[in-house]
């Protein structure tokens, strides 16, 4: 046996390899690019060997700089999965050549089924029936000659290359001059090969393929076949064995057909034969023969209980024996997770990945892991998801349950779409053909930004507590009452997920109908041209886009919906902290083309028809209530200060941020000349602990703390903002007069009080509708001492909508 094999390959399969060289007891080498620096692929292995930055014809294409390294490594063998070069007889010839073993079909075979064209003809003389068809053609003359004696409609294909590439089908002659030269041009660069040929193309159709081995002794062995139907542009995406709905008489005669053809070409080791199933006429068709192992692999392992790798490695060695004749057992199906976008025409998703969420009860096969970048550079395929099941049905609800456990959080997946896929009636009951997929497009639960705006982010409330000490600051929603009254208004958990919009807000497609609500500063937001009002919920159909201006009164809005966003909690928070790059949706703002999931909702959420709306206005001004100290006496500076910050109107600087907003204002009164031995300016002081809404005086510039600040310094902080106030800081725009009012610790505890019960009776209102009917008296909530809180009004509620009025969160503080 080899003591050392490299895998020349990368991604899930290359991570499938080294399971199998694992548990052999052979050594791996993995050969990677920066770009797949982090991939579980290198990771696992037990030597790994940077082979270039990251395009393909450096890297896993360069044959040469494969075989330098596995000759420097002293490897014995070289497995290169499938793709790249699997299938590359050229490759193979110099692995011999060089003394290296190639795991895989020699390089006679490889050539003799490289071409479909050659295929075909092979498959002919094998008497395996075939498709009507041409040779390869020369020119158009030809092709519209052969396509007229197949019949439209017909398949264009390139002879060389596979994964669904250079195929197209055409309906009639006018698409099939439209094609020809696009698919010989796709041919030639891709394969470098611009043959093509024309095959009849069957409607529904199903494409079958057949498991085969061969043995260096002459046997050929079938593991039954694979129904490879669901595709979506010519490639596979979910798999299944056995075969459904065919009937026992054709799946002998096709394992009869794989065989002799196999037989016929002296086989050896794995392989795929693949035929076209006319679900009409109840025939099939040779396609083509894949001279290698298949992505699909893994479910014929299932039922047969085989290791086809293990297999491979031990053909390639010349230590097979004799393979014991298994029967299949039960049925095994899987789905192909993918970077992509299924709503947005399969666009490739690349970026961070910032959690990765398999199920526990199927079998997984993947190369990413929490934090790993997805980079455009190669195919996107993320993970294969198996399961098994003693029946086709169970098979289905299996992976309909996996598929619903898979999250692959801050890029695109079809992970959704497959799930979906599980839900229909005709993939329950096994009516499926190739273009099944054509003209499935489900709904997602989703927000997709067309444009992320000015800093739109995804917060939560509290944010992230407990991490100040270690650096961590906050975050979470800067104008926390606005966010956490939107949360009520819709019923959501407290914690839930929504958008911060900061100054101009964007604009958002909804992937399926969803209630949302839109809270703090008015950027005169329109749902598909319509105005949208403040602090109520709205309906949103599937496909309405929500567009927001830039706000005049007030820096922040906020876009909650029913559920609250779908992303992975850090430090036990939804919130972004864009400069620590972690948290919320990839630890950044959002930009066009993010797709954020919207979570599902209760029954009782579903069923709920309630409005509630509420009404206040932001002008330039603000007052805030603050309370003295830490850093307020004497000590600091002369006792007038207070006075002069509280008579002062202060300007809001250009440069504010969530990190803190700066004030233009009159120089602080220091007691003192200078800081000691914290430093020369008086404003420094030795490191103490900040707090969010301390007004820090880093020099004689005053700047009020905000959620994604420092948790250490060295300023004083004179006053620090009243919790219930804090919301005002996130409202507070460049060019804002700002007055602070000092307030008692008594005040401030009855301010905070005030919002607490409005906002329950907000939250306690939606879940609870029947407590205030139409056309009611006004409802008066009181404190414990029986003075007016605020009153509930639903005189003139419409459609079951009422107000609450009567509490102004911008001036109460004025008013105590």
């Amino acid at each position: 046996m080899f003591k050392k094999v490299l895998i020349a390959n990368r991604g899930v399969i290359a991570v499938r390899i080294e399971r199998t060289l694992k548990k052999m007891g052979v050594k791996s080498v993995a050969v990677y690019t920066q770009a797949d620096a982090e991939s579980l692929h290198v990771a696992n292995a037990d030597e790994a060997f940077c082979i270039g930055e990251g395009p393909v014809k450096e890297s896993y294409l360069n044959a040469e700089l494969i075989l330098k390294v596995a000759k420097e490594t002293g490897a014995e063998a070289i497995h290169a999965g499938y793709g790249f070069l699997s299938e590359n007889a050229e490759f193979a010839s110099l692995c011999a050549d060089n003394g290296i073993v190639f795991i895989g079909p020699s390089p006679s075979q490889m050539k003799l089924f490289g071409l479909k064209h050659s295929a075909r003809e092979i498959a002919q003389k094998a008497g395996v029936p075939v498709l009507t068809g041409s040779s390869l053609l020369k020119n158009i003359d030809e092709a519209k000659a052969a396509a007229k004696s197949a019949g439209y409609p017909v398949m264009l294909k390139s002879t060389a290359g596979g994964g669904g590439i250079g195929m197209k089908i055409c309906e009639n002659e006018a698409e099939l001059i439209l094609n020809f030269e696009a698919v010989t041009r796709l041919a030639a660069s891709n394969f470098k090969d611009g043959g093509v040929f024309v095959e009849k193309y069957i409607k529904n159709a199903r494409h079958i393929e057949a498991q085969i081995f061969g043995s260096r002794s002459g046997k050929i062995y079938v593991f039954g076949e694979r129904d490879c139907s669901i595709q979506r542009r010519n490639q596979k995406v979910v798999e299944e064995t056995p075969a459904p709905d065919i009937s026992q008489d054709i799946r002998l005669a096709m394992h009869n057909a794989a065989k002799k053809l196999a037989k016929t070409a002296g086989y050896t080791s794995a392989g795929t034969v693949e035929f076209l199933y006319d679900a009409d006429e109840k025939k099939f068709y040779f396609l083509e023969v894949n001279a290698r192992l298949q992505v699909e692999h893994g479910i014929t392992e299932e039922v047969f209980g085989i290791d086809l790798v293990e297999m491979m490695i031990k053909e390639a060695a010349g230590e097979l024996g004799e393979i014991e004749n298994k029967e299949p057992q039960g049925v095994s199906i899987q789905a192909r997770i993918y970077a992509e976008d299924p709503l947005a025409d399969f666009r490739p998703s690349c970026g961070k990945i910032t959690k990765a969420v398999f199920p526990k009860n199927a079998r997984v096969e993947t190369w990413i892991s929490d934090g790993i970048v997805i980079s455009p550079l190669y195919d996107p395929m993320l993970a294969k998801i198996i399961v098994k099941g003693e029946t086709r049905d169970e098979a289905v609800l299996k992976l309909s349950q996996a598929l619903s456990e898979t999250k692959i959080y801050a890029i695109s997946s079809n992970a959704d779409y497959l799930f979906n896929l599980t839900l229909q009636d005709y993939y329950k009951n096994a009516q499926i053909n190739t273009s099944v997929l054509k003209n499935f497009f489900p709904k997602q639960n989703a927000l997709e930004v067309i444009d992320g705006g000015v800093q739109s982010a995804v917060q939560d409330y509290p944010g992230i507590t407990g991490y100040w000490p270690a650096g961590v600051p906050p975050c979470g929603a800067m104008d926390m009452f606005s966010f956490r009254l939107g949360n009520a208004v819709l019923g959501n958990p407290c914690d839930a997920a929504g958008l911060e919009l900061t100054l101009r807000g964007g604009t958002y497609k909804f992937r399926a109908p969803a209630l949302f609500c839109i809270t703090g500063a008015d950027m005169n937001a329109k749902l598909d041209g319509k105005p949208v009002a403040l602090n109520e919920a709205v309906e949103a159909d599937t496909g309405d886009v929500l567009e927001f201006e830039e706000s005049k009164c007030g820096m922040r809005a906020y876009l909650l919906a029913r559920g609250g966003f779908d992303v992975p909690k850090i430090l036990n928070s939804r919130s972004t902290f864009t400069l620590g790059a972690f948290g919320g949706y990839a630890g950044r703002a959002l930009r066009a083309g993010d797709v954020i999931d919207i979570l599902p909702l209760s029954r009782s959420q579903r069923q709920s028809k309630t409005k509630i709306r509420f009404s206040y206005s932001f002008s330039n001004s603000w007052t805030i209530g603050v309370i003295a100290g830490p850093h307020c006496d004497g000590e600091f500076l002369k006792e007038e200060f207070l006075q002069t910050l509280a008579d002062t109107k202060y300007k809001v600087h250009f440069n504010s941020s969530r990190t803190g907003v700066r004030l233009i204002g009159p120089a602080p009164q220091w007691a003192r000349t200078d800081g000691g031995q914290a430093g020369l300016h008086p404003s420094n002081i030795h490191d103490t602990a900040y707090a969010v809404g301390a007004l820090d005086l880093t020099g004689d510039m005053p700047i009020l703390l905000g959620p994604d600040g420092p948790s250490l310094g060295g300023f004083v902080c004179p006053v620090t903002v009243a919790s219930a106030e804090l919301w005002k800081l996130g409202q507070l725009k460049p060019g804002d007069k700002v007055s602070f009012k000092l307030i008692t610790l008594e005040q401030a505890d009855f301010l905070k009080e005030k919002q607490e019960k409005f906002l329950r009776a907000v939250k306690d209102a939606f879940q609870s509708p029947q407590d205030v009917s139409k056309g009611s008296q006004a409802v008066i909530m009181k404190t414990q001492n029986s003075e007016p809180q605020f009153s509930i009004n639903a005189a003139n509620a419409r459609d079951g909508a009422w107000a609450i009025l009567n509490y102004d969160p911008v001036r109460l503080v004025s008013e105590i």
